[in-house]
């Protein structure tokens, strides 16, 4: 499959009334890129968001059936944790898993797809919430910005491995 936008770039789409999909092009091979998100080792390094945030816990149990949790802190000591389950393992193409931020958060169920092509790798993540609602009510947190800056950091981080 080709490419589906730049390297460095992240789109976003939604391609129905409960979904958000998110696109990006990393310059790294897909069992490197699908290793740094499963890896509690890779993982710290990259997924962090806005400036000034840093995951002090990483927890994966990655198989099926299998727990993750992830807790970040930012600099004044707030923290944000998002939990889930791993339903889908194939490595290294494709991850299916639930996301709970907790609260009156509704679970959403994320696909992950890995595609390469010319050594760059399409990663595309599609979120499928409850409702419109839940849908919309995610999109309005600033998400956007948090997963372009994670993507950002990941494409630094892999170009040092």
């Amino acid at each position: 499959m080709a490419a589906t936008s730049n390297a460095g770039e992240t789109t976003f789409t939604t391609p129905s009334a409960r979904e958000i999909t998110m696109t990006h092009v990393v310059d790294a091979p897909r069992a490197l890129v699908f290793e740094a998100h499963t890896s509690r080792e890779h993982v710290p390094n990259w997924m962090l968001g806005p400036s000034g945030w840093t995951m002090p816990v990483c927890e994966i149990d990655l198989r099926p059936g299998g727990a993750w949790r992830f807790v970040w802190r930012k600099e004044d000591g707030g923290e944000m944790e998002i939990r889930g389950e791993y339903r889908e393992i194939e490595p290294p193409a494709r991850l299916v898993q639930t996301e709970c931020w907790g609260g009156d958060w509704p679970e959403s169920l994320n696909t992950v797809t890995f595609e390469e092509e010319d050594g760059r790798t399409t990663i595309t993540s599609t979120v499928l919430y409850p409702s419109e609602e839940a849908r919309d009510r995610a999109a309005a947190t600033g998400m956007k910005d948090g997963w372009a800056a994670g993507y950002e950091s990941l494409d630094a981080y892999v170009a040092k491995l």
